[in-house]
């Protein structure tokens, strides 16, 4: 280490900082120290580590405890001056030895990190997953939903790995799909629920990520869905053609650090209750502009856990009851009128907890009498759409298949075998 020039160093923290949450890493460095590399020598440190690790086939690296920099800058023109610097370095470092940009910023949510980093694509926007804290699970899950508020316009929100065999795997692994975000878990090898992962991923290990970083819808924003008792989370995102809509019910299972009427979190009691709410289409925002020039405002819901179907209007309304650690998650898909009686809505996936991920584009060719609905769909399984008529063919990729319809809902479903490509999916009517 001796060429890089490190001393030993003990961070200062502000009295703000001490005095909203004290952290167990900085606090144990104030009194033990840490390395701190000569700021003329830090790119070169970065490129010796990187280049190892790529040259051992390591694809990527994640920078965890950032922001400890901001309180190591005494003696380095400040805090700003020394994040900007090391920043800087680390991001030359990746670019030269990573392909794709394959960094994740960690504990990153300091303004001088967030103000300095200028090609990091990804940063952890949570609190580590804490599969031995039962009362931190719905936390975990409502502080990335609003951090992704702020750092959803900055970079990729990466809501932390989770465990597959856990009792709340269900509910991280809906969350997950809702974060438009990578899907990865830390199990043990050899312990993992493949009826929650085989959700989540398609078996050539590509996911169905929706389009932006999943944020909670306008009235939850001034709610809190994890202590007042009567509020449910919804989270709000978008795939090319459709939205996804995810509910959860986060009361009665921990309580926030520091708020006056919270219990020590070591005893807080997890109590569950059922909650109802209504979820509405316009719960997801600019549903306009992936639905066609013609909508009316009508949409097709899927309710990935019930599997029901139902069709409502843009400012029409579903209940929703769940139980404490319990969710649902919608996918709602406007409404395409072709005439004036083939109403059609492309759902996706009908058994990945983001079905609409999957659905790539629709058109239609008229050739009357005959008129042929094109789905472009992708992955593999049962693939579901809306549709106001029963057709009377249907071809993936130019061969024909069977399928099945319920007149009572309008749910049309075929099997998608083999390879998980692009289809294209044809319904004849």
């Amino acid at each position: 280490m001796k060429k890089y020039n490190p001393k030993i160093a003990y961070p200062i923290q502000s009295p703000g900082n001490t005095g909203n949450l004290r952290d167990i890493v900085v606090d144990i460095l104030e009194k033990y120290g840490v390395g701190i590399i000569d700021p003329q020598k830090i790119f070169e440190f970065y490129n010796d580590l990187h280049s190892y690790l790529a040259s051992s086939g390591v694809d990527g690296v994640k920078v965890d405890v950032q922001n400890l920099i901001e309180t190591l800058g005494s003696g380095y023109g400040g805090r700003v001056s020394l994040t900007r610097r090391y920043q800087e370095a680390l991001e030359q470092s990746i670019a030269r030895n990573f392909k794709d940009n394959n960094l994740i910023c960690c504990m990153s949510h300091n303004s001088d990190s967030i103000y300095s980093s200028k090609k990091s694509a990804v940063a952890r926007a949570s609190e580590d997953f804490t599969p031995r804290e039962p009362t931190y699970q719905t936390l975990h899950i409502t502080s990335v939903a609003f951090n992704s508020l702020l750092l959803g316009e900055i970079v990729v929100p990466d809501w932390d790995m989770f465990h597959s065999k856990h009792d709340t795997a269900e509910f991280h692994a809906a969350a997950r799909a809702l974060g438009g975000c990578a899907i990865y878990v830390s199990d043990k090898p050899g312990n993992h629920d493949f009826n929650i992962l085989r959700k989540l991923v398609l078996p050539d290990g590509s996911v169905l990520r929706a389009r932006y970083a999943g944020r909670p819808t306008r009235d939850c924003l001034f709610e809190d869905p994890v202590m007042d008792g009567k509020s449910l989370l919804k989270i709000w995102n978008l795939n090319k053609l459709s939205g996804v809509l995810g509910v959860f019910n986060c009361q009665g299972a921990g309580s926030w650090p520091l708020k006056e009427v919270a219990q020590d979190m070591s005893t807080a009691t997890s109590t569950s209750s059922l909650i109802s709410r209504h979820v509405s289409p316009q719960d997801v925002e600019f549903l306009e502009e992936i639905a066609d020039e013609s909508w009316n405002g009508e949409c097709a819901i899927y309710a990935f856990n019930s599997g029901s179907l139902s069709k409502l209007p843009k400012k029409g309304a579903l209940e929703v009851s769940l139980r404490t650690l319990t969710c649902e998650i919608y996918t709602i898909s406007p409404i395409t009128v072709f005439s004036n009686d083939l109403l059609f809505a492309p759902i996706g996936l009908l058994d990945m907890y983001n079905s609409g991920g999957a659905v790539e584009a629709l058109n239609c060719t008229m050739d009357l009498p005959r008129c042929t609905i094109k789905v472009r769909g992708r992955g593999c399984g049962r693939f579901g759409s809306y549709s106001s008529t029963k057709p009377r063919q249907c071809m993936v990729d130019m061969k024909e298949e069977e399928f099945t319809y319920n007149a009572e809902d309008g749910l049309l479903t075929v099997q998608l075998e083999g390879e998980c490509k692009l289809r294209d999916i044809e319904f004849v009517y």
